[in-house]
């Protein structure tokens, strides 16, 4: 499930410091303020200090302080709970509990979980979907994350506008319309995954007419921000216009990546869409290295390429195996 980290009005007034201070002030320094203003009686200090044990990796003492704040009523320390019983962190996961805790906030009308309620509707949509701690079910995953999406506002949950997108262009719920409407909505709103979608989009005339600038200009920026499978496919891209010198400059750098779970971190992408970038792209710079497109020939280094492909992504590496088979690469 996705954590919330942003502090509501509720807690602000505990932290007497601005986040640059909180960054540079030491750990010790924090724990020691945040217990002072417990001890002091200020129950709302409960909450900021287990999201700061929380971010120290120290799960027990955050689930305890999650604990008493949610007992307190505060439906912050509910979200955050939530997610650590659906991920097992520092407990058994219980699934059950985590979705009850999660819908609990979804489906609040109170008005200190406003702030929550469209990240809480991403995740009950992600448990339907999943069949996590709940009958799965493809109808209500959709329902909840149509209303995480708020209608494509910004203040509605991107990821949710995003993985509509994503939904609808599944075999089972194809809308190749309704998947490029919340594809922009979400790019628009700052997705990068949807930005690289889009681009893919506009490259292959899928729910929207073919438009090569387009579909340039987002993948060209989706691969500055750093979105791996945007990355390969302008390697495609340019592979197939005969630009072999940016097929193996851009290839090369992709092929190097190799914890998939921290670029997902650090750039929010998919971590399937980042195996199928680096695989897509390792086949690329292979096929460059076995010909002699834009490198020199080194076909010891193409197999291992070959291999590494496969390993990322065998079914996109099959893929692309049967178009060189047929020519087309």
């Amino acid at each position: 499930m996705e954590l919330n980290e942003h502090l509501d009005k509720e807690h602000l007034p505990v932290l007497k410091w601005n986040k640059d201070a909180i960054d540079e002030d030491p750990p010790e320094k924090i724990e020691a303020i945040l217990q002072e203003h417990l001890q002091s009686g200020n129950r709302n200090a409960l909450f900021p200090l287990g999201q700061f044990y929380y971010q120290q990796g120290r799960y027990d003492k955050a689930m305890h302080y999650f604990e008493l704040a949610c007992n307190d009523g505060d439906w912050q320390a509910a979200f955050q709970l939530g997610v650590m019983f659906y991920d097992g962190l520092n407990c058994e996961p219980d699934l059950k509990r985590g979705f009850q805790l999660m819908h609990q906030v979804a489906t609040s009308r109170a008005a200190r979980a406003h702030h929550l309620v469209h990240a809480a509707q991403f995740n009950v949509g992600r448990a339907f979907y999943q069949g996590f701690g709940v009958k799965r079910s493809d109808e209500d995953a959709e329902r909840y994350w149509l209303m995480a999406a708020a209608d494509g506002s910004p203040k509605g949950c991107i990821k949710a506008q995003s993985t509509l997108g994503l939904f609808y262009s599944l075999p089972d719920h194809l809308d190749l319309k309704k998947a490029f409407f919340w594809h922009s909505e979400a790019c628009g709103n700052g997705s990068l995954e949807s930005q690289g979608a889009l681009g893919v989009m506009y490259l292959e005339g899928l729910g929207v007419k073919k438009d090569y600038d387009k579909a340039f200009i987002c993948l060209k920026d989706a691969s500055s921000r750093g979105n791996v499978y945007a990355m390969a496919q302008l390697v495609s891209y340019y592979y197939q216009r005969k630009l072999y010198t940016k097929t193996v400059e851009l290839a090369a750098r992709v092929s190097q990546l190799e914890d998939v779970a921290e670029v997902s971190r650090q750039t929010g992408c998919m971590p399937e869409y980042i195996r199928k970038g680096i695989s897509m792209a390792s086949f690329y710079y292979a096929r460059c290295l076995s010909l002699g497109r834009g490198v020199l020939k080194d076909e010891f280094e193409a197999k291992r390429l070959f291999s590494q492909s496969f390993h990322f992504d065998p079914d996109t590496c099959s893929k692309l195996q049967k178009m060189a088979q047929h020519g087309d690469i």
